[in-house]
């Protein structure tokens, strides 16, 4: 009999853990940042530097108060991050999802969306998760995330100006249990 692969296990299945990250997590955090700037080249126009890599000011997320970082993990591995600050568009917000990021190995298995509700049951506020335009995969998932965070409750707007260019999704999880 021949072997058969593998089936991939479900994200509920697999042992996930978010967390707020440590300093410890910034280099594995920095290299995953590559990684998502990388995933996106062909809609978010940057350059590599001198170094060959694309940056990402990550420091202030241990510095300053309102900006948090998160790590996903895995079964002990890295299997993405979110970044939280309060860097909105629309006036009525507190919190932005400034970077969010599942390793290609989870996606589709239910890891981000867990990931996601996570992060924002650790944080109460007036949100904004936005996609640039041309990221219809980022897109379609905070939508169906978020819908089924708020169930339902949430507004969407688009917007083409110096603030953001491409979609919001705005809600508010102040008086959520």
């Amino acid at each position: 009999m021949a072997d058969t692969p593998e089936m991939p296990r479900t994200a509920s299945l697999l042992q996930i853990e978010v967390r707020h990250a440590a300093l410890a997590d910034a280099q594995p955090i920095r290299r995953m940042l590559e990684l998502y700037q990388h995933d996106l080249s062909d809609i978010w126009d940057q350059d590599l530097d001198v170094h060959g890599e694309y940056g990402y000011a990550l420091e202030r997320y241990w510095h300053e108060p309102v900006h948090q970082a998160f790590v996903f993990q895995v079964e002990g591995h890295y299997a993405g991050f979110a970044l939280v600050d309060d860097d909105t568009c629309l006036p009525d917000n507190e919190l932005w999802m400034a970077q969010f990021f599942v390793l290609k190995k989870y996606r589709g298995r239910g890891l981000g969306k867990r990931a996601a509700h996570a992060v924002f049951d650790s944080i109460r506020g007036r949100w904004e998760v936005g996609q640039m335009p041309g990221n219809r995969p980022a897109l379609a998932f905070w939508r169906r995330t978020i819908a089924s965070y708020t169930q339902g409750r949430y507004t969407e707007h688009e917007l083409q100006d110096k603030r953001w260019q491409g979609w919001l999704q705005c809600f508010d999880n102040r008086s959520t249990p």
